[in-house]
């Protein structure tokens, strides 16, 4: 029980390790919606495909809305 504690206790003061920033992620969002953009003047697919891409890039912007607001509270106290 002890060993399970010290483990779980490590894999939480590493977790933050294994985080990406919020500058990474936000450049791969961009590279994904630099992709999506082209696949959209392309026309290279409609349907439920352009859908489901159109979902991602709205979850991605609110993600990125989200972490840039974080951020701005926090460099704000």
């Amino acid at each position: 029980m002890l060993k399970g504690m010290i483990a779980a206790l490590a894999l939480g003061l590493a977790g933050p390790a294994f985080a990406g920033s919020d500058l990474r992620k936000d450049v791969g969002d961009g590279a994904k919606d630099a992709v999506d953009g082209a696949k959209d003047t392309l026309h290279t697919d409609s349907g439920m495909n352009k859908a489901k891409r159109h979902l991602d890039r709205a979850g991605r912007h609110a993600k990125r809305k989200g972490r840039h607001t974080k951020n701005k509270i926090k460099n704000s106290l």
